[in-house]
């Protein structure tokens, strides 16, 4: 059940990370969700993010 609210965090974080995160999943999150999960997926997110942008920027631009 643990891995199943991080899964639903994760999820909650990813369409907020697109702006797309709807008022039902927000008032769950405010309501149920562990701020310490939310630190953890908005790292992850964070990390990705980043990573994604190097490597593309990498791929882009000659040696």
């Amino acid at each position: 059940m643990a891995s199943s609210n991080f899964k639903e965090t994760l999820k909650s974080v990813g369409a907020a990370f697109f702006g797309v995160q709807s008022d039902k999943n927000r008032e769950r999150d405010f309501t149920q969700g562990k701020f310490s999960h939310f630190i953890i997926a908005g790292l992850i997110a964070v990390v990705l993010f980043i990573g994604s942008l190097i490597a593309i920027v990498s791929f882009v631009l000659p040696s």
